[in-house]
Formats: structure tokens, sequence, C-alpha cells
């Protein structure tokens, strides 16, 4: 937003925080590429943003958060050289590992094909 005071004019900045689901201590999300249409998932810098990189289905990321878009779900995702970025969640089937047991939950049940 920009304010005129005379012939100053200041840009006010407007922090915005990124909301994002964090794992319950000891434990990280675990996903699991499964992009419906067979093609690379899109990697994007922000959700719906530029595409940064692809992954392949069966690629494994961990997620770091998740947030919504336009009605949309993505998912803040590390692969394996720990790179960021957004992926639509839609196409990702995750779990929920606790790092003292060992053990995994499903995140999301996948929609069942009819």
């Amino acid at each position: 937003m920009k304010r005129s005071f005379g012939r100053l004019s200041v840009m006010v900045v407007i922090p915005v925080l990124v909301l994002s689901s964090e794992p319950a201590r000891g434990a990280e999300i675990a996903c699991t590429v499964a992009d419906p249409t067979g093609t690379p998932l899109n990697i994007r810098d922000a959700p719906n943003g530029r595409v940064v990189m692809t992954l392949s289905n069966g690629a494994k990321v961990k997620a770091a958060g998740e947030r919504d878009h336009k009605g949309k779900r993505w998912s803040l995702v590390a692969n394996e050289t720990g790179a960021l970025g957004w992926a639509f969640s839609a196409y990702l089937d995750c779990v929920s590992v606790n790092r003292d047991q060992q053990k995994s939950a499903p995140m999301r049940p996948r929609p069942t094909s009819n």
C-alpha cells in the first residue's frame, strides 16, 4: 500500500504470516507422489506459483506444512536433497510416522474411484 504525504511517498509493508500444519513433536509426515495424470508432479515456489522442479510418481518427500489457496489444499514438501516447494496436496499420499515408536497412520484417506 502506498501513501502520499505531500511530496513524500511512503511504502507501507504489511507482513504476511504463512500458516502451516506442523506434525506433532517426535513425528514426521512422509509422502509419496501419486499424480493421477501420470505426468511428473509440478513443485512450485508458492501455491499455484512458478514451477521450480518436478517429481515423478513414487518419489518420496517429507511434508513441512500445508495451507489453503483459492479453495485448494497445498503442501510444502522437501525432496531427498532438502529442496522445498509447494505441491497440490491431492496428488500426495501421506502418513504420519512417529519416530519414537515407528508406527504409521494415514493422514487422510484417498478418494475411492467409482
